[in-house]
């Protein structure tokens, strides 16, 4: 199913949700919607489904204007971060409740439940209601109902936030797999960078409602157009600094400095910014040296997170392994000046490929 926005907008009394985007989805793609909370992925959502009409513009899908056609005209299904189930029906009726709707016959119904029963790991609670369910059992068996469901399109609204880590894992790895032989165009709302990786497909990185990028996932990662969607797809939050040009060099400051790209080289001197990923700033290994006064850290499993004051710019070091830090310390960074993303006075990228 292809999905094209076009100039669509939403409203809401003296609010804009959504301002004016065009935005295509190519049918049997995974597509996901990478932002903050209140970045607009759940309007743009509504909207795909039908249960928003746009304030302007139109939505068109496989060639044919539906702005305005609810929802229940449409081949769509949605689940949200907060699972929804039919309290007084068994697991079974639940994940069967479309496909009796639609009028199936009874064999088929239970040969796609079965199925995907299965596949989320159902088989053995089919019986049960949803209050003797766990939180993370409820969610699967909302996932199930969309699933079994065939609609061309679904719409994933964080699905996977209330599940345990093991099962938000395997199912990372399972979804693409899932609807990659089923055709759906699948949409799959999130505000984690590292779950847009993992999920791979296509990436649109938002902020404050509007739509920054859109691409590849692996592109945008390596090449966000911007510093905004950099910003967007970076947690820990990318590390952020104002340098000078000055020939082949940039200064972050009069004692920090290094040899700029090529292209970057023929441009004209002046000021420009760099952004650095925390883990390509590192307590060990060597390249560009700064100090950093050291102002929170943490331990995060077997990664060392922390925040650390480098010429009066808030940076932050994600790296491998237990690193002890001192609050108020000073201790030494390095990173390589290959890895930065160098932009413009319009915060736009910089090309600085070979």
């Amino acid at each position: 199913m292809a999905i094209e926005l076009r100039n669509v907008s939403l409203r809401v009394g003296a609010e804009t949700h959504i301002y004016e985007t065009d935005l295509s989805l190519q049918p049997g793609q995974f597509n996901i919607l990478l932002g903050t909370t209140l970045s607009g992925k759940t309007s743009l959502m509504r909207l795909m489904a039908g249960l928003e009409k746009p304030t302007s513009g139109e939505l068109w899908i496989n060639d044919q204007n539906v702005t305005g056609i609810p929802v229940q005209k449409r081949s769509v299904a949605m689940v949200y971060q907060a699972f929804i189930n039919y309290p007084s029906f068994s697991v079974y009726d639940n994940i069967a409740s479309p496909l009796k709707v639609a009028g199936l016959p009874r064999k088929e119904i239970e040969t796609r439940v079965g199925k995907f029963a299965e596949l989320l790991k159902l088989t053995p609670m089919l019986n049960r209601l949803p209050n003797e369910l766990s939180g993370g059992q409820q969610q699967r068996t909302a996932l199930a109902r969309a699933l079994v469901k065939g609609a061309e399109l679904v719409l994933l609204d964080e699905p996977l936030a209330n599940l345990d880590y093991k099962l938000r894992e395997e199912l990372r790895d399972e979804l693409p797999k899932m609807f990659g032989d089923t055709g759906a165009t699948v949409v799959y709302a999130t505000s984690e960078p590292l779950e847009a990786l993992m999920l791979g497909g296509y990436t649109a990185t938002l902020n404050e409602g509007r739509v920054i990028q859109f691409g590849k996932t692996s592109t945008i990662y390596r090449q966000p157009e911007n510093l905004e969607s950099a910003q967007v797809f970076s947690d820990p939050p990318v590390n952020i600094a104002a340098i000078e040009k000055r020939g082949d060099s940039a200064f972050l400051s009069d004692k920090v400095s290094w040899k700029v790209p090529a292209k970057l080289a023929a441009l004209p001197d002046g000021n420009y910014k760099i952004g650095l990923r925390p883990h390509h700033l590192s307590p060990d290994g060597e390249g560009v040296e700064v100090d950093g006064e050291v102002q929170i850290s943490e331990i995060s499993g077997s990664e060392s997170i922390v925040r650390v004051l480098v010429e009066g710019n808030n940076w932050v070091s994600e790296s491998h392994g237990i690193h002890g830090y001192e609050f108020g310390k000073t201790v030494s960074f390095f990173f390589d000046s290959n890895r930065c993303f160098y932009f413009d006075a319009n915060e736009n990228l910089i090309d600085t490929r070979v």
